[in-house]
């Protein structure tokens, strides 16, 4: 029988380590930064290995968001360079509100994220030296965003890109993505 390590959780509850997942990605923060897109933290297929680089953040194989970014930019998004390369040029960061966490029922849904570590000294450093705005993916993110940053100014929320979040089409979200984000 193998020795399994045992953690606290900020609650104080006894978890076992084997399930938690720590963050694959550094936030990726433009020179001229204008917006910072923040989500929770990656899909299980990321932080599991298993996913080629390209997959990056919101790689997860159901998750929206490239195709979405894709038709409000109306480029084809298929690398990672790609990506980065749009993100640069619209001065968009991207990180997560979460470093590592547990799943609780084994599914990417942020009901389903047991909080382990925050990712709040990256995003502050980030706000004191760009000031954007923030535009999160979700009501959660930026109820825990708000939480931490109660009197920061400039926050949103974008149309999540969850599949789960099926009351608008991905051609109805690329739409808002475009008002919301800086143009190239």
């Amino acid at each position: 029988m193998r020795a399994v390590e045992w953690k606290r959780n900020c609650s104080g509850q006894k978890m076992n380590s084997a399930k938690l997942e720590r963050h694959p990605f550094g936030a990726f923060v433009p020179e001229r930064m204008k917006v910072l897109i923040l989500g929770s933290f990656p899909g299980k297929e990321q932080t599991r290995g298993g996913m080629d680089e390209n997959a990056w953040f919101y790689g997860a194989p159901l998750n929206q968001f490239w195709r979405i970014m894709a038709k409000a930019y109306g480029r084809e998004l298929k690398t990672k360079a790609v990506k980065q390369q749009l993100l640069e040029e619209a001065g968009i960061g991207i990180t997560d509100i979460f470093t590592s966490i547990i799943r609780t029922n084994g599914s990417n849904l942020d009901e389903n994220l047991q909080i382990e570590e925050y990712n709040w000294e990256v995003i502050e450093n980030i706000l004191k030296k760009h000031r954007p705005g923030v535009l999160c993916t979700s009501r959660f993110v930026e109820k825990e965003f708000k939480k931490q940053f109660p009197a920061y100014p400039a926050v949103d929320v974008l149309p999540s890109p969850s599949p789960r979040y099926f009351k608008l089409t991905i051609e109805q979200k690329a739409e808002i993505y475009k008002k919301k984000l800086p143009k190239v």
